[in-house]
């Protein structure tokens, strides 16, 4: 579905948001996260320092499509008749999302904030069952977030994008993340049994 793109991304911001309200006891960051002055958003940085908004901004940066899996085979779904429908296979893509946390110019909260989205996406790198959310909720697929390795450089174009100055941020690529063709499905008879049959060469 062309809304599986926001599904994932309120999924990972679900799950990131009810992470922050785990940390609870002393020195956690529920205090802040639990009716406080700080959200999780996908917002940009920049659209929050605007809202005066801080907390966490779960953007989503890039989109491209998964070179890797262009060769994937036509989805088959059986049919009532003896039938099949050849469903087109879906478009791969993969995701990539700018964590920035934002905490009134205080670094030593925005690097528990960044340092805790670091802990909970090392430990749970695959999302799924009831932690998914959206048209992904109640689906068997799995979210897989891999932290990415930017260069200076690269992270410092995004932020010129933003015409902001740079903050503390790390990027996080999403896979599985599969938009529907709205082709028309092909269909074709089953094939149930096969049969030999003979015949008698004669010469002329």
């Amino acid at each position: 579905m062309y809304t599986r793109l926001a599904s994932i991304s309120e999924t990972l911001r679900s799950f990131l948001h009810a992470g922050m309200l785990a940390d609870v006891g002393p020195g956690g960051l529920a205090g802040f996260f639990s009716g406080g002055p700080m959200v999780t958003s996908l917002h940009t940085p920049q659209e929050m320092a605007q809202q005066s908004l801080q907390g966490l901004s779960v953007w989503l940066y890039r989109v491209v499509r998964d070179e890797t899996r262009l060769n994937d085979a036509p989805i088959v779904r059986p049919r009532r008749g003896g039938l099949v429908e050849l469903l087109p296979p879906p478009l791969p893509l993969r995701l990539h999302y700018l964590m920035t946390p934002l905490s009134d110019n205080n670094p030593d909260t925005e690097q528990r904030v960044l340092g805790r989205v670091l802990q909970l996406l090392h430990s749970q790198p695959e999302l799924a069952g009831a932690m998914l959310r959206g048209d992904l909720a109640g689906t068997d697929l799995q979210v897989r977030v891999r932290l990415e390795a930017l260069a200076l450089d690269e992270i410092a174009r995004v932020w010129e994008a933003l015409e902001g100055s740079y903050q503390l941020s790390v990027s996080y690529e999403v896979t599985l993340a599969n938009i529907d063709s709205i082709a028309e499905a092909e269909r074709n008879a089953l094939v149930e049994s096969g049969h030999a049959d003979y015949g008698l060469m004669v010469g002329s």
